[in-house]
Order: structure tokens, then C-alpha cells, then sequence
């Protein structure tokens, strides 16, 4: 049977990017594996496929019964199929916390690192046979680490990610900061998503103190672009929370450029949100937060309701 690999809903780059790159160690090292996507993927992570060469993968709506597979960049079962508990899961390789609620029929490899990049990941696991990863693989490998620390901006970032990442772009004759700037510019391109869209793009679900949270974070290098559809956003909010069957989406736009996220305020509940988790004074329907940039490490462990 082809093991399949993919990675959470709503993929992002790393969760495009590594499913590519574990199908292509898996083959190296002679079993049958095939990429799969949980979801459309940003137009970042579309970029990245297109600028290395790889056709994207297929979407899959579920896993049968006993399909065998490898997990990818989430532990989370809210970003997995719905039949994944019934599935023939082989292993799971992350870089988030523990999240809980999956059940396997046998006993797995597990390889959870606090590392910013899966792909990172991957690389230490492969052992010598990175050495011989061909072109396009390296490229997606420094694509997702760009991608998951904001080309080194992000928080999140180590010093293992960071060498790794220097390491290929110089392996690859490719300067980061011209290359991070035509992947942001990608992921930048919203114009073709509806508020809906936007609102799910990179979003993960959570649950803090019993409410149910969408997580909704945009990275871009043009905010403005972002914050001009405000309004159509904050509208469209509680239709998409209706939908999802959760008490509230929370909005972050992230500014890659300054450094900091604009939380979106669209009731009194979120303004409650922001100012006990974030220690911010809200006036308005928005409020900046210096600094933020992380969902992983500076958002989702500072939620308070």
C-alpha cells in the first residue's frame, strides 16, 4: 500500500513543502510514498511548488480505514481527516506542542523537536541521506524554513533552522533576503480570496479556558492591503465561527516588515481576549501588538478569556 504523507488543513508552506520532501526520503530509501494535501495551499506555498518545480498534490477530503500514513508539521486531530483515528498512522514528525486525541493501532515513531521548521526536522532525521537530496528538494527545504520563521524574524527561530537555512541557500547560490522577499510577495497576493477564504487561510483551532478559538494569523509585507477589507472581515467573523462550530475567529495580521501584528476587535468578547492576553489597551475595532509574530509561541499560550 502507498504511504500517504500530508501535513494540517489549511496548509501553509511548511505543510505543502515537507509532505514533498518526506515522499521523496521515504522513495530514496526504497518504500512507496505520496504526498497529500489536507486543503488548497496559500499562495505562498503555490509559489514555492511552481519556483522548484514540483506539481502540487493532490487534495484528499479523508483517509479510508487501515490507509497507511505519515503525519506532517501537526499533532493536532482538528487538522487532521476525520477518519484519522482509524487510519494506519506510521509516524508523526512536528514542531508543536502536544496536542492530544490521536489514537493508533500500533505504536508509532513520534518525533516532536522544538525546532521553528518540520522541514529542520527532516533534515536531522535523514541522517546521510541528506547529502543526497537533488535541487528541488534543498529548495523546498529553505522555502519552508523562510516561511515558518519569517526569513530568521520570527521568534520561533534557532539557531539550527538558521544554519540550515544558510546552509542551502548557499549550497543553492541563492541570496535569502531576495528570495524571502518573492515568497512573501506571494504569500502578500490576497486579492483572489474572499473574507471567508482569508479568514480560514493559515488558520488552527484551540480551546482556551472552554471556548473553542479559529485562530486566524496573516503574515504579509502589505498590511494595508489587509486592513483596508476591516470591516468586511469583522462581518464576515461570526458567520465563519457559525460555520466552524467555534465561539470566536481571532484575527492577527502580521507586518513582516515592523515586526508586530494588528489583532482585529470586532465585539467586546475579542477586546476582552486582547487586553487580558496580550496586557493591551483596546480603543477601537483594532489594536497593534508590538512584537507579535508568532501564533505558535507569542498567541496561542498567552490566550485568556
Amino acid at each position: 500500500m502507498t504511504t500517504l504523507v500530508f501535513g494540517h488543513k489549511s496548509p501553509d508552506t511548511d505543510s505543502t513543502g515537507s509532505p514533498l520532501i518526506w515522499e521523496w526520503f521515504l522513495s530514496h530509501t526504497g518504500m512507496d510514498a505520496k504526498a497529500a494535501l489536507l486543503g488548497t495551499p496559500n499562495t505562498e506555498a503555490a509559489f514555492v511548488a511552481k519556483r522548484w518545480k514540483f506539481d502540487l498534490p493532490d487534495i484528499i477530503e479523508d483517509v479510508e480505514d487501515d490507509q497507511s500514513c505519515v503525519i506532517v508539521d501537526t499533532n493536532n486531530p482538528a487538522e487532521l481527516p476525520a477518519n484519522i483515528n482509524n487510519a494506519d498512522v506510521l509516524a508523526i514528525i512536528d514542531h508543536h506542542k502536544l496536542a492530544g486525541g490521536l489514537e493508533t493501532k500500533n505504536p508509532i515513531n513520534i518525533t516532536i523537536r522544538p525546532l521553528a521548521c518540520t522541514a529542520t526536522i527532516m533534515h536531522q532525521m535523514m541522517g546521510e541521506h541528506a547529502d543526497h537530496m537533488p535541487e528541488g528538494i534543498k529548495g523546498l527545504m529553505l522555502s519552508c524554513i523562510l516561511s515558518d520563521t519569517l526569513a530568521f524574524r520570527s521568534p520561533t527561530t534557532t539557531a539550527m533552522d538558521k544554519d540550515l537555512g544558510e546552509a542551502l541557500a548557499k549550497d543553492l547560490g541563492i541570496k535569502i533576503a531576495d528570495y524571502a522577499d518573492e515568497m512573501f510577495a506571494a504569500k502578500s497576493d490576497i486579492s483572489a480570496f474572499s473574507d471567508a477564504e482569508l479568514l480560514r487561510m493559515d488558520s488552527k483551532e484551540y480551546s482556551v479556558e472552554g471556548k473553542k478559538f479559529r485562530v486566524s494569523v496573516l503574515e504579509t509585507t502589505s498590511p494595508k492591503v489587509v486592513l483596508d477589507r476591516k470591516s468586511s472581515l469583522m462581518d464576515t467573523m461570526p458567520i465563519v465561527a457559525n460555520e466552524d462550530g467555534v465561539d470566536q475567529v481571532l484575527l492577527f495580521v502580521v507586518d513582516i516588515i515592523k515586526e508586530e501584528a494588528t489583532m482585529l476587535i470586532p465585539n467586546d468578547f475579542t477586546k476582552t481576549v486582547a487586553e487580558k492576553s496580550f496586557d493591551a489597551k483596546v480603543e477601537g475595532d483594532s489594536v497593534v501588538l508590538p512584537g507579535v509574530m508568532s501564533r505558535k509561541k507569542q498567541i496561542i499560550p498567552a490566550l485568556k478569556v
